[in-house]
């Protein structure tokens, strides 16, 4: 990891901190010496064991720099009462319901999740004066864009999910908040983001999981689709560097530039797994792009963003966690009881 400026200790609230992104953001402020305050709903979107073992990791190496609630955003009474306790400086909203085909059967969710969640908390990041809202969008808002590379200059006024629409009416509404109230707001544009512990539901860990185990991927299309994956540990540093520098109102792409064609990203699978993958070809999905690339020049100028992580050494390290966490028993699938209610302030 890269050095960040502002090395003074921050109380900075990680929503979503028990999922992908955020227990890997939360474990590198820990690690800092920042003071992180996780809220999570524990939804069962995907497996609620991945989660609870996310914040096993935190609660065991930083337990007494960290808390964890668990709860709904949304929720008045719960969150403002986590404000009124813990009074924090930045904010770090990653909480978010995923998925652009899921958007497409249930809107209402992402409405609610996604834009409710994202309201109550700006609202209370301007009552509490923090110093910085920092929040999650996707390169989902460019559309079916026909740019070679995706700038933040671009229009996103097309969406083509209600998930992609949710997550710029979510840069709509923080752009409100600076305007009305001069809160410090930057967006963060992911693009497919991937690694160790990475969800369950996306193609990086789809493919892995069932190449290795012998059973078939579900290919859209003629596998000339191509998507910028972005390693975590790139993403981590890039959400980071934003938190640190309170810019006004910003929107960054966060990504690594180099897209890579499906048909490719199958066969380095192939590779580091050492099987080949049955492969059922299906037409193309309503609601996915065709292609993502990342303009990230702007990021590497205002925030110093750079990614040094390649999507051959990336996909290696994914398997390589993998395979660890098969044999540590983390993907079986018998039932467990759920200790962390004993072990949360909710």
């Amino acid at each position: 990891m890269a050095e960040y400026i502002l090395p003074d200790r921050k109380t900075i609230l990680v929503t979503g901190g028990a999922g992908f992104i955020g227990s890997h953001v939360a474990g590198e402020l820990l690690k800092r010496g920042d003071k992180v305050i996780v809220v999570d709903e524990m939804n069962d979107y995907y497996d609620v064991k991945l989660k609870r073992a996310n914040l096993e990791c935190l609660l065991g190496e930083y337990g007494d720099n960290v808390k964890v609630f668990r709860g709904d955003i949304c929720v008045v009474d719960f969150i403002t009462d986590i404000f009124e306790r813990e009074r924090p400086t930045h904010i770090c909203h990653l909480a978010a319901r995923a998925g652009v085909r899921p958007s497409i059967s249930d809107p209402y969710i992402y409405i609610h999740s996604n834009i409710e969640g994202t309201t109550r908390l700006l609202d209370l990041a301007r009552q509490y004066n923090c110093k910085n809202f920092v929040y999650a969008s996707s390169s989902s808002v460019y559309g079916n864009s026909d740019k070679e590379n995706l700038s933040e200059e671009d229009s996103v006024d097309k969406p083509v999910s209600p998930y992609a629409a949710t997550k710029k009416a979510c840069e709509l509404m923080a752009y409100t908040f600076h305007h009305l109230y001069g809160l410090n707001t930057t967006g963060l544009r992911f693009f497919t983001v991937y690694g160790p512990r990475g969800r369950p539901d996306m193609a990086p860990f789809k493919f892995i999981d069932r190449i290795y185990n012998g059973d078939a991927i579900q290919q859209y299309g003629d596998g000339l689709s191509s998507r910028d994956y972005t390693y975590i540990s790139d993403i981590v540093d890039g959400v980071i560097r934003a938190i640190d520098r309170p810019l006004g109102y910003q929107i960054f792409n966060l990504g690594n530039g180099k897209p890579v064609y499906l048909k490719d990203f199958i066969s380095l699978v192939e590779t580091n797994v050492k099987r080949k993958a049955a492969i059922e070809f299906l037409p193309p999905q309503l609601g996915d792009v065709d292609r993502t690339c990342a303009d990230i020049s702007k990021a590497n100028k205002l925030l110093g963003y750079e990614p040094r992580v390649s999507f051959e050494e990336g996909i290696r390290h994914t398997v390589e966690w993998y395979k660890c966490a098969c044999e540590e028993g983390l993907f079986d699938k018998e039932e467990e009881e759920d200790v962390f209610p004993q072990a949360v302030v909710a």
